[in-house]
Order: structure tokens, then sequence, then C-alpha cells
């Protein structure tokens, strides 16, 4: 099977659906399959590599990695000529919001491919919050929209729900990283016309890195390690976390990988138990979280999987979370809700944790955990695959 994947961004930059893509995308291929990546390319320019399809782009100016780009016909053109030595697709999967999904579409379209969409972002969160006026956003993403699907185009949308479902009722298959965030999308008609029912398709974790873990000893802090693992912008709610540990009256220990627009406020803010790692790569953020007893993720309302939770999760790791959607698609017991959203909060739970850690060493007992394997995850999404060919 031949899979196209359309990203919002190159495979190569950091952020969690680009760990996705690039994990579903290795197994596919251990698997046997072959993957073609479509992507705005580098700012480095394009990579040397016939699995990737890098557009010209434009750099996104508040973000250092990332680009974008006006969807046109000359990217189609573009596609199809990389792939001319490349076997038939059989499916395209749209892994993007705007440009990549407005591409996807219309590429499917043309020629005939059946469409898998997996929704990974609350575009009613991220750019209401962020843009001053989103109804015109919306309405320039509905041009997009209606040059991808055409005579399929229904209305412009005026806000991210209607956007999202302008796609979404053309897919074959939608799939969601979290039952929470499937069940928001359902309950605003963001499914497909031809199956109602969004399949709940999580990211799973590396089965090398898994193996790994469960074969490397735990590491025995006599302070209890919190880690916190994220992009530094508001929405990550990091300086409310970081408020919350001035409040914990426990001796505790955090560690904070990443960076972001609010990386000089958190510095100034965070006490001499805090060290800042900088933006790490997928495999040493994974052994971060690992070698922690604690893993917190500040967010609310916001996280449509919550990665860095379920990573935490299935290597054993106690996680600290302050939204309750994300909490109720956690195995019980392995996590501690804080109470409300307050810095108060954060740090009664970080001191009740703290009192109640019993320092351990020795090996991981992992095999309850089977089901967080990248391996199954694969083997779900290649039926959903098949399922979309065989109508």
């Amino acid at each position: 099977m031949h899979v196209l994947i359309f990203c919002e961004q190159h495979p190569f930059t950091l952020g969690g659906a680009q760990v996705s893509v690039n994990l579903q995308a290795e197994f596919l291929e251990r698997a046997g399959h072959t993957v073609t990546f479509v992507s705005p390319a580098l700012r480095s320019g394009p990579v040397d590599d016939k699995r990737y399809i890098d557009l010209p782009s434009f750099a996104v100016p508040t973000v250092a990695e990332y680009t974008w780009m006006w969807p046109r016909q000359s990217h189609l053109t573009q596609i199809a000529y990389a792939l001319r030595n490349r076997p038939p697709v059989d499916i395209v999967h749209v892994q993007s919001d705007f440009w990549g999904a407005a591409l996807g579409y219309r590429f499917a379209h043309e020629n005939g491919i059946p469409i898998v969409h997996t929704m990974h972002h609350r575009l009613d969160v991220g750019v209401d919050g962020s843009i001053p006026f989103p109804g015109l956003f919306y309405a320039m993403l509905g041009q997009w929209q209606k040059w991808s699907l055409g005579s399929r185009f229904d209305k412009r949308p005026r806000r991210a729900f209607d956007y999202l479902a302008g796609y979404a009722h053309h897919a074959d298959v939608v799939t969601a990283p979290s039952g929470h965030f499937a069940r928001l999308l359902t309950h605003n008609d963001v499914t497909s016309r031809r199956n109602s029912e969004i399949a709940v398709v999580p990211t799973g974790i590396n089965d090398d890195v898994l193996d790994a873990v469960a074969h490397t000893p735990r590491i025995k802090h006599a302070t209890p390690v919190y880690a916190w693992v994220g992009r530094f912008s508001p929405e990550k709610r990091l300086l409310e976390f970081l408020d919350g540990v001035d409040r914990a009256t426990e001796q505790l220990s955090v560690v904070i990988a990443g960076g972001g627009a609010l990386e000089k406020k958190a510095k100034a803010r965070a006490g001499e138990n805090v060290v800042f790692l900088g933006a790490l790569p997928y495999d040493r953020a994974i052994d971060v979280i690992a070698e922690a007893d604690f893993l917190v993720q500040s967010s609310n309302d916001f996280e449509t999987q919550g990665m860095t939770v379920t990573e935490a999760v299935s290597l054993g790791t106690h996680v600290i979370v302050v939204d309750a959607e994300i909490a109720g698609d956690l195995p019980a017991g392995s996590y501690t809700l804080t109470t409300d959203l307050t810095a108060a909060a954060m740090g009664r739970a970080l001191d009740s944790t703290a009192r109640n850690h019993v320092p351990s060493a020795g090996m991981r007992n992992l095999e309850h955990l089977v089901e967080f394997r990248q391996s199954r995850r694969t083997e779900t999404m290649l039926d959903l695959y098949r399922r979309a060919i065989a109508r």
C-alpha cells in the first residue's frame, strides 16, 4: 500500500503532529508499505529524499522553524511529477488543517483516491485565542477550501468547526487522537458523510523506545523529580505551573524541556529548584519523561491528545493534569487531577504527590501497557485504510 501523507509542517520540524506522522510512517514502512510526505519545504530548502515532496514555502515570522504556503495548481503539478516514479497512491492521509488539507483533498478528488483525515488541532482555541479577527482568517481559509473542494464546497466558514466540517464531510474516514476530542468533533458535526463515527487512534510510543525503557532500571531520586515538556506558549500554561511550583511546600526538583515565546518570563519566574533543558529531540524528551518521577501537563481545554501525558503513562511515569477531559482518557491510577486551575491547586497536587512518593529503583513492568505500542496503533490505522479503499 502507498500512503500519501499531507502535513502542516515538514516532518523534520519539532511538534506533536510531526512526531505523530513520523511514528506512523516508520511503522507503516516496517510493515512493508510505502509512505510519501507532502509538506512545506524547510527554511533551509528541500531535502534530498524521494519520500519527501517539499513544496515552496514562506517563513512564519513568529516560529523559528515553521513555514507556510498558499495552495495552488502548481503545487499539484509538482506533486504529480514527484510521484511519477513511485508506486500508485492507494490512500491520501490528510494530517493538516490548512494548506496541507487544501492540497490533499483536491489531489485526492482529482485522482479518485480515498481520504483519511486525522484531526490534530483545537482551532477553536488556538486560532480564536491568538488572531485578532478570527472571522476574517476563516474567510481566507474558506477561499482555500473552495479552491480545494470545487463543486463539493458548501458554504463559507464562520468559525473553526464550520471550517473543519467542510473538509470532514468529504473524507472517507475521520480519525482523532483521543476520545474526548472525537466527542467534541462529533458534537460540532465534524464527521464524514460516509461514516459519522470518528475512529479514535491515539499516537503510540515507538516500540523500540518502550522495549529500551522496560530494560533500563528506574533511577531512584531522594527528592522527587517533576518534568514539564512542551512549547512555551500561553495555552500550555507554563507560567501558571511555575506559580504552582512556587506555592508548593514540599521539597521537589523540576526539569523543563522546550522553548518558545515565554522563555524569558518563565526563567524569570522560576526558582532555584527549576532547571531548563531547552528544546529537545524526541528521543531525549522521552528520556526526560522516563527518568522523572512525575510528568506535569498544565494546559486546559486545548490538547487533542496530550502526547506527553500518553508517553509518560506508557513509560510508567505518573502524571499530574489539570484537564479532566484528558484525565478521562487515561488508565485509573496513572494520574492525579488538580481540583481547579489555580496555582494553589497545582501546589497542593505537587505537595500531595511528593509526600506520597516512594522512591523506587529497578526494572519497570510495562507489559500491561501493550496497547500503547505504535505497532498496535499502526495495525488499527491499516484497518481504516482498507475500509476506506473498499468503499
